[in-house]
């Protein structure tokens, strides 16, 4: 907000002419920039959260994935050598 004051005094010396009038402007902050900051930075803190918890429960699934798979390659060998020795 910015506040307008205009200072009408003029003072008349004996010596010289008039002093000019002086307007002085006073600028004051309503402090709704650093309310709006700290919002945002709020909620990019709490997007990164919910980011980095997905992240970890994509991981742990394709963990899961990647365990039962190898799990079947291995069952498939012991059959596959089950099979071996039943033809010799």
């Amino acid at each position: 907000m910015t506040d307008y004051r205009d200072e009408t005094t003029t003072t008349t010396t004996t010596t010289g002419p008039a002093q000019p009038n002086v307007t002085v402007v006073e600028r004051r902050g309503g402090g709704g920039g650093l309310i709006i900051g700290l919002l945002v930075l709020i909620a990019v803190c709490v997007g990164a959260y919910f980011l980095f918890v997905q992240s970890n429960s994509e991981v742990r699934k394709n963990n899961a994935v990647a365990g039962a798979a190898q799990d079947v390659g291995d069952a498939a060998k012991d059959v596959g050598d089950a099979a071996k020795k039943a033809v010799d």
